[in-house]
């Protein structure tokens, strides 16, 4: 007989810098997995781990939903940042209610910067080669 998984109360995604990620909520006791792993063994810093909590925390809602993120791409900040992104998403469809306080924090605002392409003549995306008179 197949497990029947209850389907998932919101489901968004979110982006930084070269990070994806998907978070998928469900009622519960506040666990937060991060690729199949707690956060506090994911994210190697407090700070990371406190980016990531940061739209429960302003929600109120740190205890009341199992949070389930997929990350992949990009660097460890890059990956805390976008499971902020999307997780701000998803408590959004939860509750409207939550816009005012989500985007006056900025969790809602895909943060634009990218990493600027190297040009041809050049080291890297600015750094020229060294000149010598001699």
């Amino acid at each position: 007989m197949a497990t029947v998984v209850a389907p998932p109360l919101a489901h968004a995604s979110g982006s930084r810098k070269e990070a994806r990620a998907r978070v998928w909520l469900q009622p519960g006791s506040g666990r937060i997995l991060v690729n199949e792993r707690e956060v506090d063994a994911y994210f190697p810093t407090a700070a990371l781990r406190a980016a990531v909590r940061r739209p429960l925390v302003l929600a109120g809602a740190e205890g009341r939903f199992d949070v389930s993120i997929h990350v992949d791409g990009g660097g460890v900040r890059g990956q805390a940042e976008a499971a902020r992104h999307a997780l701000a998403r998803a408590l959004l469809q939860v509750d409207q209610g939550l816009r005012g306080a989500l985007r006056g924090e900025g969790l809602l605002t895909r943060d634009p910067r990218m990493k600027e392409r190297k040009k041809y003549g050049r080291k890297r995306a600015r750094k020229g080669f060294q000149y010598s008179k001699r």
